[in-house]
Formats: structure tokens, sequence, C-alpha cells
């Protein structure tokens, strides 16, 4: 089966500013954005209307090896993967002026058929040669060459690498997932849990890996966790899984972009036909159409299986435009066409994510006993419900995409630890908190994450102490995802109890001071000595109950200078809180 590739995405595989005079003639490179292929033909190549013919063309694949464009054309092949680089060298021509110049390469290539690749592209001005990272187009991962990057650093930084050179693996398993590789970041890791997740897909006891340079996160989790647990654990529900992109298509009018989607509804068949063509695994599950002058923008939607799916969606979205552009109608009427548009917001915090999901939408919800809460949070359900409340006007008057209370920070930890791609973040940061009192005076809470992006299967999740997080959780591999997504919203729901109580009950500062100031002791401390009484510092001791009626709190901190901005929030809080006597007196 040939697929026809239309001109507005053929000339992708056009590497710009390659273009380049060499001692023999002229060279430039083509690089496959697109999709696996097999080249089996280079005809001839164009350059300013002077055709070259196939005896002085050559193809210089990655390895440095040239294969003769005769030897091509005569039934040799190369094998053309997505992400190979070809230089095209053409003897005998130039040298080129500085400036633009018109190429036009004929070539074939399964499944595609035969192709014409036309382009504009110029020889640029001459520019000193600058100090580069080391490269190795042989093995870019060798002992050898990753060295030579981490002399390169020292020499170029003045800097001795004592850490960032240390790792346990061998640097070849971090192909595909970074370039010019050259050492570590080592991020800590603590453990929270076990949590009790009650889940369709995640049920039973997990212990949760959290990478963080945030003092007070693990702790904070796990007196959530602890008191999810002693609730019962957390019910969990994945609500709706789908990935995105969203190519836009211009017309000379909006009526013409109307009926462009009329004509996508007459065809979607065909259209989901072409895209899941590209994967055993996506499955196009409907298309969201928006109209903006004489624009069309569709929504892509797709089932992606164990992978995030972002470059899985990209090829099989190719694959749907790439039949639309070259049937009749479109092919008339598109006056160009963009496989992306920004409407997908990947990597970015959205409105569209909330209402129409990106990644998993996943709700964890738990009813918390009032015993519960009072003897273990030092808060009572009606405190804690009406703090969440006026926290959620404060959310609605900011903009905010969460109005809850730091859900990200449990999110990004459990990614850093399990190899998910962290600028996910953006989308997965959005939250929707619920609270309200049970019959019996418990507390419900539930929190919607409904664009949580994680994966159990490619990426970073198979690189060495990422894969050893997943297996610990019982998420590594194909058919884990969902469950993952539930572990990961039962742990989001477990910070929100614990931060949501600390705030309520006034504990939040005191956390802080204790757990989450700089180290005091050993080699590595660089924290100057605490300023005492008489030195600007002020202290402050509060017996907090009253309206809250959680008990008497003794509560002391430090209000310096240079608090922060959380600490005198918190001070401010129990400034105006009525103390026992005064509650009395109400």
């Amino acid at each position: 089966m040939f697929f026809k590739i239309p001109s507005l995405i053929l000339k992708q595989l056009y590497t710009f500013g390659s273009l380049a005079n060499t001692a023999g003639g002229v060279r430039f490179a083509v690089k496959n954005r697109l999709s696996d292929a097999t080249l089996t033909g280079l005809r001839a190549v164009t350059i300013d209307g002077e055709r070259v013919g196939p005896e002085r063309l050559a193809l210089e694949t990655a390895s440095g090896e040239r294969i003769a464009a005769t030897a091509l054309n005569g039934g040799r092949t190369i094998l053309f993967p997505l992400r190979a680089v070809l230089q095209v060298h053409v003897a005998g021509l130039g040298p080129l002026a500085q400036g633009g110049h018109e190429i036009v390469v004929a070539f074939a290539a399964e499944p595609f058929g035969d192709l014409e690749l036309r382009v504009q592209d110029a020889i640029a001005e001459a520019t000193p040669q600058r100090r580069t990272v080391p490269l190795d187009k042989e093995d870019n991962y060798s002992k050898e060459i990753v060295a030579a990057r981490q002399r390169f650093a020292e020499e170029t930084t003045g800097v001795q690498l004592e850490h960032l050179v240390h790792y346990s693996f061998d640097p070849g398993v971090t192909a595909g997932n970074i370039e010019n590789f050259t050492g570590v970041a080592q991020v800590p890791i603590g453990l929270a849990g076990p949590v009790q997740v009650n889940g369709e897909h995640a049920q039973g006891e997990f212990l949760v890996p959290l990478a963080t340079a945030e003092g007070t996160l693990v702790a904070s989790y796990n007196r959530g966790i602890k008191v999810l647990n002693l609730s019962g654990g957390v019910t969990t529900t994945v609500q709706a899984d789908c990935m995105q992109r969203a190519p836009v298509f211009v017309f000379d009018s909006a009526r013409e972009a109307r009926a462009f989607l009329d004509w996508i509804d007459e065809h979607l068949p065909a259209i989901r036909e072409a895209a899941e063509a590209t994967s055993s695994v996506a499955r196009l599950l409907y298309i969201d159409t928006y109209l903006v002058a004489k624009f069309a923008y569709l929504r892509f939607n797709f089932a992606t299986g164990d992978a995030a799916g972002q470059n899985m969606v990209g090829r099989a979205t190719f694959a749907a435009c790439s039949w639309i552009l070259e049937q009749e109608w479109p092919q008339e009427r598109v006056r160009r066409f963009y496989l992306e548009s920004n409407l997908a917001t990947d990597k970015k915090a959205s409105q569209i994510n909330v209402m129409r999901t990106r990644g998993k939408r996943v709700t964890a919800e738990a009813t918390i006993p009032r015993d519960v809460l009072v003897q273990h949070m030092r808060v009572e359900p009606e405190s804690l419900h009406y703090h969440a409340q006026v926290a959620n006007v404060g959310a609605m008057l900011s903009g905010a995409n969460n109005n809850g209370c730091h859900s990200p920070n449990g999110i990004t930890a459990m990614f850093i630890a399990t190899g998910q791609d962290v600028a996910n973040v953006s989308e997965s940061s959005a939250g929707l908190v619920y609270t309200e009192i049970a019959p019996g005076g418990d507390l419900y809470i539930a929190i919607t994450i409904p664009s949580l992006i994680v994966a159990t299967y490619g990426g970073g999740t198979g690189l060495p102490t990422q894969r050893e997080c997943l297996e610990m959780l019982g998420c590594y591999g194909k058919g884990k995802v969902r469950k993952l997504a539930e572990i990961v919203a039962a742990v989001a729901l477990a910070g929100e109890i614990s931060l949501a109580a600390a705030i309520s009950s006034l504990d939040w500062v005191s956390s802080h001071e204790k757990y989450g100031g700089p180290a005091t002791g050993g080699a590595h401390a660089n924290a100057g000595p605490r300023r005492g009484p008489g030195t600007g510092e002020s202290r402050y001791r509060f017996a907090a109950g009253g309206r809250a009626g959680f008990g008497a709190l003794i509560f002391s901190t430090s209000f310096e200078s240079s608090s922060t901005r959380e600490e005198r929030v918190a001070i401010s809080s129990l400034l105006g809180t009525p103390s026992r006597a005064s509650a009395a007196a109400t």
C-alpha cells in the first residue's frame, strides 16, 4: 500500500540551514521526521534550475558510509527509520553564492512511492568556529566520549566534577532519552506509606517513592497517608483516558472552513483508518472541531495504551492529515496546514484539559471519621470544610487551575522517581478538590485530576532507577498505566489532607521549622547560627482553641525579618484566632 505525502508535510524531511559548499560540490541534509521508511531510489537533484543526475549523487549515512545513487537506483536500499539523518552530496556543482537557492529532490521510498521534495534554503555567511561539546557519530554513549565530555565541562567551566560523574548504569541505556550524556543529577528519594488504595486497577498497599529536595514533603505525605489508612483507604476511579494532537487547516474564508468540518464528518471512518494504521496501540476516539475566522482546528483524541502517547498520536495524526490533504476537496481549498496549532496544549496548563481531559482523568476519594481528624490532625471536619470553601474562593479569584493545596508536589516527586516526563506536570497540576460534611459529622473529601499524564512503558520509564521505582509500585510494563494513575491520585489526596489540616489547625509553620530548614550540622552544613533573643528575633507562643474546637494547640515559631511568606501568613492566622477565654466569653 502506498501513501502519497502532501508537499506541505514532505518539506519536514529537509534540514533547513544544512546547505553548504564542499570541496567537490554541494551538500545538504535530510532527516526523517515523518515515519519509518526505506529509500529505494535517488533520481535527481535540481538546484536553481540546474539538474544533476544520479551519476553525480551520493548519500552519506550517520556512520560515514557513502552510497552512490546509481547503486540505490540499481536495487540497493537504505533503511531510513524515524529520526535518521542522511547527507546528500552533489558533485560538480557550485560553489553556490551566499543567499537563497531553490532545491528539488526526486527520490523514491517505501511505503510512499515516488516523491518530490521542493524547498528553499540558503548559503549562510561563514561564522568563526567555536568550541563545541564532544560528539562521536559512531557511538555517542561510549565510556571514552562520555569521559571526553566530562573533561570538556571541567576545562570550560573550571569546576571539578565530583558527584555528577558517578552513576551505576551503562550510559548506552540512555540512548533515546538524552543526547550528549555526561552524568547524572542525583535527587534524594524518600519513601511514604504504604498507602491503602481501593481502586479498580490498584488494589492493596503501596510503598510510594518520592524524589524531592523539599523538606517536610515526605513527612507531610506520610501524615496524610496515615489518616487515609485509618479511614479505610482511598477509593480511586479512572474516568477518562485520551491524548491529543491538534492540527489546523487554513482556508480563504470562514465559509470554506465551516464546509471543511462537514467534509471531515463525512469521511471520519477513512480518517480513522489512516490514523490507526500507524500503530498497533493508538485508537482514534473522536475529533473535536473548532472554528475561528478562516481557521479549522481539529483536536484528535486517541487512546494510547500504557504509553503517555504524545509521539504516538503525533505520527497517527500526521498520517490522518496526509490522507486528508490528498483528497480532492481539501487539496483544492487548504492554503496552509500545521500539524500542531497549540490547541493540544502540550506541556501547558489549560481550561480545555480540565474540561475535556488530557491523559488520565482520575478521582481519589475518602470519608475520614471525625475522631481520626481530631486525634491525628487536631482539626474538626467543619473547620477543614470551611477552610476549603474559603480557599475555593481564593483559587477562583486568582484564576488558578487548582482549588486544592499542593497536588503538584506529590505528582512531581512521583514523576521524577518513576521516569515520567516531568514537564507534563504543567497539565497534571490541574486539580478539583471537593469536601462535604457526611452524615454523622465525618468529612468526605475528593480530588479529581483531569489531565494526569503518566506511562508505565517507553520513554524514561525504562531507565534503571526509574524502572526500580515503578517495580516497587508493581507498575512497570504493559497493562499497568491505569494502576499507576490511581496510585498517584491516592498520594495526591493524602497530600491535600495533610496540608489542608496543617493550615486549618495552624500547624503549618512548626512542621517547616522542624523538617524544612537547612542542615545545621555535618561537613556540608552551610547555614549560619540562628539568631536568639536580643538579636532581632521575636518569639511568640500561642494557645489556640476557640471556634475550631479541637483543643488547645501550643504553637511556637520564630518571626524574623528574613522569615518566609508561609511563616508570616501562618502567624497572621494565629493572631486572628480567638483564644479559648474569648471564645468562652462569646
